[in-house]
């Protein structure tokens, strides 16, 4: 009893390698899988082929014809449908759609669709309206869905999805197969993490309002988290430390040591990289353990070369030449040795639990801040108020540790388009090692400050 499983996809590389993970950890594992995408320009592609996966490529996509496409070109008996962006949420998601089909008037089963902790209350609330906790028969409602669902395929033989329309094939399906005497199940146990909804609105408050209701009256409807720490097990994380010129020491030891120690206490980093232009920092990182070290041309050393551009060529190294694929990008950096216990992997946690692009350490300041702008200046905080009615300002420090989501490097980028803080509060957190004054400072204080923080 073969079930086929068609993923489609277009730009889906934050969410494939997890979702692909939950699919090949089913129970029940008489499967093939077949990628449908949708022309990607991220890493898509070359992650979902970490698996054993088939890949088609759709033009002039249509989401019942990219489908169609997927299940002409499978072999089950089954057809389950899948977005790409959606995340089993047990081993059992697809054994709970198949023990549906035991009545053999059944065409269709889709199941329930879980927000996560981030997702937006508009979404929130459609989800939680529309997929319930209550198993459905269903002789007269066609509704459907195919970001999470499965169906027969004789019944596909008969009635295909329609590849001419621009939305909702599922419901035109559906309402075909109840027109023709079938029935469609809805299937609770068969969940799945969706991190958007189904519908559209513009009114956030009334939004908020009722998502709040809902979470109140039924502790099972509540936004759940996946799991973190085996949702993260499953990513390829990868730590990149970036040095320049020649050997610095702090405390008697080379100052790269410091970080490569605290990359090495990650228990979420997988593999560390240092991209340095010095050979002699090379080949001590190798002896440190580094899993790879990269050489990079001097020109990428320059003073007027940010670290967007050596991060872009450290990630096309791993890509292109290794075939190393990075789900997540951790970068530190060696003049920041301050470096608080545990800070990496709460850095790590937070861009999974907040669904944001990046996450980066922050020093909140309550002082006046003032900026240049033409001939004039601008003030930035809230003004002469009393401390405890003013929100802080953050200085962030990304030589700790800047966590974010590869594609942003791809594009020369160190920060996405969604951007969190961490606030720091260990004053000495703050002290970079850029001249000999800090140098000096650093030196004072730095023995006893990593004994506590080792």
């Amino acid at each position: 009893m073969k079930v086929s499983i068609i993923v489609r996809a277009k730009n889906e590389e934050r969410w494939i390698t997890s979702s692909l993970n939950a699919i090949f950890n089913q129970s029940f594992k008489d499967i093939e899988v077949i990628l449908v995408d949708n022309q990607s320009t991220d890493m898509t592609v070359a992650k979902a082929k970490k698996f054993n996966v088939k890949v088609l490529q759709i033009e002039d996509y249509l989401p019942g014809k990219a489908l169609n496409l997927g299940i002409e070109a499978s072999s089950g008996e089954f057809i389950a449908s899948i977005s790409a962006h959606c995340i089993p949420k047990d081993q059992y998601w697809l054994s709970n759609l198949l023990r549906n089909f035991e009545d053999e008037s059944v065409a269709g089963v889709y199941g329930r669709q879980e927000p996560m902790s981030f997702t937006n209350d508009l979404d929130k609330r459609d989800l939680h309206i529309t997929f319930g906790l209550d198993r459905r028969v269903q002789v007269k409602d066609c509704f459907f869905h195919n970001a999470n669902s499965l169906i027969k395929r004789s019944i596909w033989e008969k009635i295909p999805f329609d590849g001419t329309i621009t939305n909702i094939e599922d419901r035109v399906w559906g309402q075909r197969v109840i027109d023709t005497g079938y029935k469609i199940i809805y299937e609770p146990e068969a969940a799945v993490f969706h991190h958007h909804g189904i519908h559209q609105s513009m009114d956030i408050e009334r939004c908020k309002n009722i998502v709040r209701i809902m979470e109140s009256l039924n502790e099972n409807n509540g936004s759940k988290d996946v799991n973190i720490d085996s949702f993260l097990d499953n990513l390829n994380i990868v730590g990149i430390v970036v040095v320049k010129g020649d050997m610095e020491y702090l405390s008697g030891e080379p100052l790269i040591k410091y970080t490569i120690d605290k990359a090495r206490e990650s228990k979420l980093i997988d593999k560390l990289v240092v991209s340095t232009d010095n050979t002699e920092m090379l080949e001590y990182s190798k002896r440190m353990g580094t899993d790879i070290t990269i050489l990079r041309p001097v020109d990428l050393s320059g003073e007027n070369i940010g670290i967007e551009k050596v991060l872009q060529y450290t990630l096309a190294r791993l890509e292109e030449d290794m075939n190393i694929l990075p789900d997540v990008i951790v970068y530190l950096g060696v003049q920041s040795p301050f470096r608080p216990k545990g800070l990496i992997d709460e850095l790590i946690r937070l861009l999974f639990k907040t669904g944001f692009d990046s996450i980066l350490p922050g020093y909140p300041v309550y002082k006046s801040c003032w900026m240049n702008e033409g001939d004039s200046i601008k003030r930035l905080d809230e003004g002469f108020v009393p401390r405890s009615m003013k929100k802080p300002l953050h200085i962030g420090y990304p030589g700790l540790a800047c966590v974010i989501l590869p594609n942003f490097i791809r594009d020369g980028r160190l920060l996405g388009d969604k951007v969190e803080i961490l606030e720091i509060l260990d004053i000495y957190s703050t002290i970079e090692i850029k001249n000999e004054a800090s140098l000096e400072m650093a030196e004072k204080i730095f023995p006893d400050w990593w004994k506590e923080h080792i």
